[in-house]
């Protein structure tokens, strides 16, 4: 599965002034809000998956990187919603380092090897300095999705 079959512009939110997204908590509500209409519960509910997932231990992978993620039994199939924190968030990410860059994903708790395929594909796009320097200068929803799709399709 490509990202770009489970990510819309509609669904990503670049922050450049750094006043929508300013920590954790800001970012797991704001992927409540993208990721609920696709993922059949309210936004109240995707929130407390994606918390009750960091309370595990935090999705901040580093190199200025989070992907949190959950499963429930109403989603049909994954579904994905980005952030773009210009300015950086503190998220506990494994580095310490803000993080600039939140893709939140949500499947199926039947499909866990997708789940856990399409995880994968996000942290090799994210891998490269240049896509991840390009996306955190994405001027608007817009050019970050472009980006993305772009890069998929060399993956």
């Amino acid at each position: 599965m490509r990202i770009c079959d489970i990510l819309n512009q509609e669904r990503i939110v670049v922050d450049v002034a750094g006043e929508r997204v300013v920590d954790k908590k800001s970012a797991l509500l704001t992927l409540g809000s993208l990721l609920a209409p696709s993922v059949g519960v309210d936004e109240a509910e995707v929130f407390r998956l994606l918390t009750e997932r960091e309370k595990l231990q935090s999705t901040g992978i580093g190199d200025g990187v989070a992907i949190p993620h959950a499963s429930t039994d109403e989603a049909p199939g994954q579904v994905a919603a980005l952030l773009v924190c210009a300015r950086g968030i503190p998220f506990d990410a494994i580095d310490g380092a803000p993080v600039k860059i939140v893709f939140g994903v949500v499947g199926p708790r039947r499909a866990t090897g997708e789940h856990l395929r399409t995880l994968a594909r996000i942290s090799r796009l994210l891998r490269d300095t240049n896509v991840r320097a390009h996306l955190v200068e994405s001027a608007n929803p817009g050019a970050a999705c472009e980006l993305v799709v772009a890069q998929d399709a060399l993956l």
